[in-house]
């Protein structure tokens, strides 16, 4: 008797998800870990300077969104924006040379880490000042809804963003006007040093929203599975026109809040316990259960993107630096208007 052919699909709830969609997943989160991991090396070798803040854990949080939106989609985020610029279409390449603050990175050099921009890919950043984001995001999906397009806009905060009152204005505005935003909290447990419970008496994040009567949920953020799911129910509610959702990504970030941080103020056995629930070594832990792919093709994977990152550092490395003239560049736009003269 033949064996059977493997199966071709996951059923997670209600949910199918296949083959092609895992492995999808697993390298699109593996280049996420891997680009986060190189960055982390070259800025102990002060080849990266300034913030610089990794996304290593939380990988699942955006790999389970992009399966859900359109490149037409906008996304903006706070400054641990890495793994966003990639998912959403900027090159390695161009996130890395913005570490290194050549001319060549995705808004040429100007802004580092905190900044990633790409009109191209409708990737809005980026943002350094917490929270500073959240009515942005509020407003660029009024921009999408006043020109008629069924486009969404994904806005990512942290924990701590969400204790800023720009927070709660975002939300009622975006309830009254009924946007097609999705508010995205990564709850990571912890902004900066300061746990969620020492912040406040609300530590179910999620219930925030329904002060304004908006649609509000936690998921599980380290799976691509729950995340997935979620987003779906929030895109399409936002481009049926009924408005905005609130999704509180349970997550963790395996590193300290950014390149200074020791985290000295978490214990091992806390970061062990999510390091279990990894969503990079699940996902592939599914694909080899399921006989999705050979050693010899995973390993065909993993090279891809460790050249896909070793080549972002070649191009970064090589590329030069912006000629003190761009200092005085992309400060201000000229409206292409009519009235409006030199």
């Amino acid at each position: 008797m033949k064996n059977q052919e493997p199966e071709l699909v996951v059923k997670s709830g209600n949910h199918t998800f296949t083959k092609d969609q895992y492995l999808h997943w697993y390298e699109s989160m593996l280049l996420m870990r891997k680009f986060e991991e190189r960055a982390g090396q070259l800025y102990g070798m002060q080849k990266i300077k300034g913030f610089c803040h990794l996304y290593i854990g939380q990988e699942a949080v955006v790999a389970g969104a992009m399966s859900v939106l359109q490149k037409e989609d906008a996304m903006i985020t706070a400054y641990r924006d890495h793994a966003h610029a990639i998912a959403k279409g900027v090159s390695a390449n161009e996130v890395m040379a913005e570490l290194y603050g050549k001319i060549t990175g995705c808004s040429k050099g100007k802004g580092g880490s905190m900044h990633m921009f790409s009109s191209e890919f409708r990737f809005f950043g980026g943002h350094g000042i917490v929270g500073g984001q959240i009515p942005l995001g509020a407003g660029i999906a009024f921009a999408e809804k006043y020109k008629g397009t069924k486009n969404v806009c994904v806005c990512y905060m942290g924990d701590g963003a969400v204790r800023q009152g720009a927070f709660h204005e975002a939300l009622n505005m975006a309830m009254t006007w009924s946007l097609p935003v999705i508010f995205v909290i990564e709850n990571n447990n912890y902004a900066m040093g300061t746990s969620v419970e020492r912040t406040s008496n609300v530590t179910d994040l999620y219930k925030l929203g329904r002060a304004f009567e908006m649609p509000s949920f936690a998921v599980d953020g380290m799976s691509v599975e729950a995340v997935h799911t979620a987003m779906e129910k929030a895109v399409q509610h936002a481009r049926a026109g009924k408005g905005p959702s609130l999704l509180e990504m349970n997550t963790y970030r395996y590193k300290g809040h950014s390149m200074s941080d020791p985290a000295k103020y978490r214990s091992k056995e806390e970061v062990e316990s999510f390091k279990a629930k990894d969503p990079v070594e699940i996902v592939l832990k599914t694909i080899t259960d399921n006989k999705w792919a050979t050693e010899s093709q995973i390993e065909a994977i993993s090279n891809r993107v460790k050249e896909i990152v070793e080549a972002s550092v070649k191009f970064a490395e090589e590329s030069p630096y912006p000629d003190p003239s761009e200092l005085y560049k992309d400060v201000y736009v000229q409206p292409d208007y009519p009235y409006i003269t030199e």
